[in-house]
């Protein structure tokens, strides 16, 4: 009989612009066997609400995560099953019709603002990473990111970041540092943060996982 794979699960989190999502696609396009479950995908669906009112929902809150599908999904993976990944569209704040199928690797890569914000996906996590980036850096990544690849205006995302998501990292994001194994320079080389994420890996034991 085929043993059941049963993955281990790195966390990587850190506040928006901090650079945890490209550091968790360099450590999966590095780890063999290794994929990224990004948690933008399980942001709640708004479909019920005009398209104003979703504009101005705050979206650096956690309780705007669909928290139980994510435990449940980490739990089917853990257990060896594949689950069905949500496409969640930032353009209409709703889940589209399609979902991606997500199979269970040895290392699945659990990426977001809050991956360390909820006490059930820390207790599954084998290892986790906080990638510790200076604010102002942040806020100069996310504007220019936005306004090249969103079409915003550097005055919108200034409000928006001074609104929602300096607070929302404050209160939310950088407390999650303290459950963190290994936290990491957002501003070093990113091969060198690549090397440490893969350092702490080699350390876990099979029974760890």
């Amino acid at each position: 009989m085929r043993e059941t794979l049963k993955p281990c699960f790195i966390g990587i989190a850190g506040p928006s612009g901090s650079g945890k999502t490209e550091l968790a696609v360099r450590v999966a396009e590095t780890l063999p066997g290794s994929v990224v479950l990004n948690l933008d995908s399980y942001y709640i669906s708004l479909d019920h609400l005009p398209k104003a009112e979703r504009d101005a929902c705050n979206f650096d809150v956690p309780e705007m995560l669909d928290w139980a599908l994510i435990n449940e999904h980490l739990e089917e993976l853990g257990a060896g099953r594949a689950v069905e990944v949500p496409s969640y569209s930032f353009e209409t704040h709703s889940r589209e019709p399609v979902t991606a199928s997500l199979h269970p690797t040895p290392f699945v890569i659990v990426e977001g603002i809050f991956a360390l914000h909820d006490a059930g996906v820390r207790s599954r996590l084998n290892t986790s990473v906080y990638v510790r980036t200076p604010d102002e850096v942040c806020y100069e990544r996310r504007k220019a990111r936005d306004v090249v690849e969103r079409g915003r205006t550097e005055e919108s995302v200034r409000s928006q970041y001074e609104q929602t998501v300096r607070p929302g990292a404050m209160r939310y994001v950088w407390p999650t540092e303290q459950y963190a194994g290994l936290v990491v320079s957002g501003t070093q080389l990113i091969s060198d943060s690549v090397a440490e994420v893969l350092e702490t890996v080699a350390g876990l034991t099979q029974t760890a996982c």
